[in-house]
């Protein structure tokens, strides 16, 4: 089978993305990151879990974007408790975050042969952040393809990002068809030290508002 490096953080969207690659036809090479987030439940699900959604292999990657802050999510800022306001970028944006994510994929792709790196960004239900945009997508392909002994030498590198266009729900409906166990994914920003997902977030609320626009029950606990 051919090689795909796949971004997994253990939610909803990224284990959805890896179903979709192996059913593409890819053998998953999960990526993941301790980075510092205050989600580490979410981290925590992604060890647990890799093996049983089908990736070859799991790296784990420790780079701490908590000693730089800027975001609700690696700095002691409160994660907002209502929907994010139309047109600004709310805080829970993690600077640069989708770009050191891919360039590691990057990397790790050349060192396995693999010209397919997967993301499973969303430019439409979304919460403004700059790096899921399809301009990202495109210009981090480009860079990618100047940037590499493979992109030089005529193997291109391509960014998949097939989750870009579609719906949260389109997203769970495509998910649910695939044989994806959404019990197996975590969306929560500010969980309960028991690991309970707060409902009340950006995260929780597009994915509850999600699975009611796909007519589906979500299967994961949350507080009550």
């Amino acid at each position: 089978m051919k090689k795909a490096v796949v971004l997994y953080s253990g939610g909803l969207d990224s284990t959805t993305c890896m179903a979709i690659a192996r059913d593409q036809g890819f053998a998953a090479y999960a990526l993941s990151f301790a980075y510092g987030q205050r989600h580490t439940i979410e981290l925590e699900k992604a060890r647990e879990y890799a093996p049983l959604i089908g990736a070859e292999e799991h790296m784990v990657i420790d780079i701490n974007l908590r000693q730089m802050g800027g975001s609700a999510l690696t700095a002691d800022i409160d994660v907002p408790k209502h929907a994010a306001t139309e047109g600004e970028i709310p805080v829970t944006y993690v600077p640069a975050r989708n770009t050191i994510f891919l360039s590691f994929a990057l990397g790790w792709a050349e060192v396995l042969g693999a010209t397919d790196i997967y993301i499973g960004v969303n430019a439409l239900d979304y919460s403004g952040y700059p790096d899921c945009r399809p301009e990202f997508i495109q210009a981090f392909q480009q860079l990618a393809n100047l940037a590499t002994k493979a992109g030089v030498e005529g193997n291109p590198y391509h960014i998949n990002a097939p989750l870009l266009n579609l719906t949260k729900a389109e997203i769970i409906q495509q998910g649910l068809a695939l044989g994806v166990d959404y019990f197996l994914t975590h969306s929560c920003y500010d969980p309960t030290p028991e690991g309970l997902s707060c409902g009340q977030c950006d995260s929780c609320r597009l994915r509850l508002q999600g699975f009611a626009d796909a007519g589906q029950e979500d299967p994961i606990p949350y507080v009550k």
